[in-house]
């Protein structure tokens, strides 16, 4: 408990009952400062700095709204819970839109919530600071780039890149699609002795046989009907530097066969020309598809696969690394509200939940699509969950509950509860107060339950308004 004595909770209220019966609720953790009026809030938030504020909505002649909005515009780094037992639910609606993480109702029965409510905010607040602490590590060590993320398998990566980078090995990056591959392969070239020459770039699938030939070998003027003119290839282009061959699965086995001997011999020659040429390209390959199936299948060639084989780099979907879910997200909506001219939109609560809980079958780069609509379409200074794509709700909508005759006891009532809970919440449009009377369950373990079972209250309750 001692380490939390340094977040400092500001409380504003114009009830004295009120204000006194939270901080002596939240001395014992955390340092609390507070205040019974706007004007008192203000001063205090410009001496020192918080790391949560709990307003009232309804203070004597003015609007605790008015502060909420003052705070996560001057404040960006200040949460804030808003409580009330005065305010219309248009008010607690607008009140989270605007940028409150939680809403209490007042009176507050259970004081035990507002710890369970501050240490949930700040849990989130230090899992933020602790992935920019990280972030910057790399940066130290590494040239990063475009590649966002620190959960586990990208810092498995990243320590993998800072060995081999510098070393001229042929390197296959396998990954579903949309998972990043050509951004990690750039970031092998931008941390390589090669850096200042180019990394030339081509995906292999999209092209015919006879053009992808063409262009990576290059061509003599009168190869074929529309040859007016010499052509360099790629792997002229990229002699010295880096040639990246994206769905490198995609070419013919005929092909295959030229590609092996450029990669062990270095030499190519152009369609139509009569002489070998050399390149020094550095080799990057990538997939999305199961490589060692395709050779069993005699899609691909073993002995091609084995030269490109050297060191594989596996980058994980996302799904299997959600933790880099709300860094994603904030590189992405700086990225479109920069681009938009939107600056200062951040993402709700309510928003954070339904991207960490959705599958993202497209990966990172579904994720960024899906940022970049909410952007364009966000009406308020915070993104709401109608601003996202239909079909991320839809899928929610159409999950079910799996079979739980698949499961063990323990799993299946687990999944059961978490359903169940969910079905409840759908039905009181978030109301944890008729929840808890409904289910016989008393809030407190409901609020534990939620955070168990990553569910998210607020999401229930923007859909209950938004319908």
């Amino acid at each position: 408990m001692a380490e939390n004595r340094k977040h400092r909770i500001l409380v504003v209220d114009d009830s004295a009952e009120t204000l006194e019966m939270l901080q002596t609720q939240l001395q014992t953790d955390y340092q609390v400062n507070t205040a019974k009026s706007i004007r008192d809030a203000r001063n205090l938030l410009e001496k020192q700095t918080f790391h949560v504020a709990i307003v009232d909505l309804v203070l004597a002649g003015e609007s605790g709204l008015d502060l909420i909005e003052e705070i996560k515009k001057n404040k960006p780094y200040t949460s804030v819970i808003a409580i009330s037992g005065q305010a219309t639910i248009e008010h607690a609606v607008t009140a989270m839109k605007i940028g409150a993480s939680e809403f209490i109702v007042k009176p507050i029965r259970n004081l035990d919530l507002v710890n369970i409510q501050v240490e949930k905010i700040l849990q989130n607040q230090w899992l933020i600071e602790e992935n920019q602490r990280l972030n910057e590590l790399i940066h130290k060590e590494l040239d990063v780039g475009a590649i966002v993320g620190n959960s586990p398998p990208i810092q498995n990566i990243m320590q993998k890149i800072q060995k081999i980078a510098k070393l001229d090995t042929i390197v296959l990056i396998t990954g579903d699609t949309g998972v990043g591959k050509s951004v990690f392969a750039e970031l092998i070239h931008r941390n390589s002795p090669r850096k200042m020459k180019k990394f030339v770039s081509v995906n292999c699938g999209s092209l015919t046989e006879t053009l992808l030939e063409s262009l990576l070998f290059g061509h003599k003027k009168g190869a074929f009907t529309d040859a007016w003119r010499d052509k360099v290839g790629y792997f002229q282009e990229a002699s010295d530097g880096t040639l990246f061959l994206d769905e490198i699965t995609e070419t013919s086995l005929s092909f295959q066969v030229k590609l092996l001997k450029v990669i062990e011999t270095g030499l190519f020659r152009q369609v139509g020309g009569d002489h070998d040429q050399h390149s020094d390209a550095r080799i990057i390959a990538a997939t999305n598809k199961d490589i060692k199936s395709q050779v069993e299948q005699n899609l691909f060639r073993e002995d091609l696969f084995y030269r490109l084989n050297v060191i594989n780099i596996e980058i994980p979907p996302l799904k299997e690394r959600k933790d880099d879910i709300r860094l994603l997200t904030n590189a992405f909506v700086k990225e479109f509200t920069e681009k938009y001219h939107k600056e200062g939109l951040t993402v709700s609560p309510a928003v954070m939940s339904i991207l960490l809980n959705y599958d993202w079958k497209g990966n990172v780069r579904e994720l960024r699509n899906s940022i970049e609509h909410a952007v364009i379409l966000a009406e308020h200074s915070v993104v709401q969950p109608e601003d996202l794509p239909d079909s991320i709700s839809q899928q929610k909508k159409s999950a079910g509950m799996p079979n739980l005759t698949d499961m063990k006891w323990s799993q299946a009532k687990e999944e059961f509860t978490r359903q169940y809970l969910i079905e409840l919440f759908e039905k009181t449009g978030g109301n944890i107060s008729s929840v808890a009377q409904i289910s016989g369950i008393p809030r407190e373990n409901i609020y534990r339950k939620c955070k168990q079972y990553s569910i998210d209250p607020a999401i229930f309750r923007y859909r209950e308004t938004s319908q």
